[in-house]
């Protein structure tokens, strides 16, 4: 069988070449575009050798998995952040390891935050998550906000005590109008962050693109990846 480092390396090596020969052809350098690697159902001894092979960054969706694992490898110089559906019982341990929160979609869930973090006396990163598959003003089916909500979302982050507006996010929607078309969804991710940046120019992160569509999020602009098959394998069923 063959050494977990030895695979996990390997895979880490071929994801870096696609990230780099984007960036090529997209005519961007490569330090422009950070991966994050989403670890979510694998061991923390799996991020403890992404972090020895250099990865740091790394994303969690669900607080009950992410949080011991954080717990466990807290020694290391890791960024985590949290990419999931995010729910208010569960600000309280989020805050407590989560560099950035990617999944910020609605008022109640800034002001959970906001409050988490000025009790930890902590600085909390957070990206609004843009839903493609809503119309102006509604939620995605995997969450998110319309386009329409992105400016007041970002606001009320923004004026937040204990909270850093960072950028936006999107995860290529399975349905709607760029269903199957991730380049056009992507484009229109980054026309919405040259919005936001209008009033909010420190806001120019744009995480956008995963194992299957990361060259597509690139050729966008795209700044953050988050990639977790094509590093990690695929990803057991969950009962």
């Amino acid at each position: 069988m063959r050494d977990r480092k030895d695979e996990l390396a390997e895979n880490l090596a071929k994801v870096e070449r696609r990230i780099t020969a984007a960036c090529l052809a997209a005519g961007r350098k490569r330090e422009e575009v950070t991966l994050i690697v989403v670890t979510k159902t694998y061991p923390a001894s799996d991020v403890r050798i992404l972090s020895g092979l250099g990865v740091r960054h790394v994303a969690e969706n669900r607080d009950q998995d992410a949080a011991p694992k954080a717990a466990a490898c807290s020694d290391l110089p890791l960024t985590w952040h949290f990419v999931g559906q995010l729910q208010t019982n569960k600000v309280r341990s989020v805050v407590g390891y989560a560099g950035l929160v990617q999944s910020v979609d609605r008022a109640r869930l800034v002001t959970a935050l906001s409050k988490e973090a000025v009790r930890q006396e902590r600085e909390l990163g957070c990206l609004v998550q843009v839903a493609l598959d809503a119309d102006e003003s509604g939620r995605g089916e995997r969450g998110g906000v319309g386009p329409g909500g992105i400016e007041e979302l970002g606001e009320l982050v923004a004026r937040a005590p204990g909270l850093r507006l960072d950028g936006l996010m999107t995860v290529a929607p399975l349905t709607g109008p760029y269903a199957g078309r991730e380049l056009a969804a992507f484009e229109r991710l980054m026309d919405l962050s040259t919005d936001l940046r209008r009033a909010h120019p420190a806001a120019n992160m744009v995480s956008a693109g995963m194992s299957a569509d990361l060259e597509q999020a690139v050729a966008a602009g795209a700044t953050h990846v988050r990639v977790g098959t094509a590093v990690l394998g695929v990803r057991p069923r969950l009962g």
